[in-house]
């Protein structure tokens, strides 16, 4: 059976570069993810929210790069 799952938008999602670290981590209800860039932490973020039942809309790299807010 498919589950039914609830679309997020892309501006709750949080990027940020990680400090002491090599690469990206992304942030969304109470899920967080890592990856070398922004795109992979991005798609590894849409990963845990599926199994949530959450969806967030797939983006290119270049849109993904604006949702970067800050160097934490």
């Amino acid at each position: 059976m498919k589950k039914n799952l609830k679309t997020i938008s892309a501006a709750k999602a949080k990027i940020f570069k990680i400090a002491n670290r090599r690469g990206y981590a992304a942030i969304c209800s109470n899920n967080l993810t890592e990856g070398k860039t922004t795109y992979q932490a991005y798609l590894r973020l849409m990963k845990a929210l599926r199994r949530n039942g959450y969806a967030l809309p797939k983006l290119s790299s270049n849109r993904i790069s604006r949702l970067v807010v800050a160097k934490i």
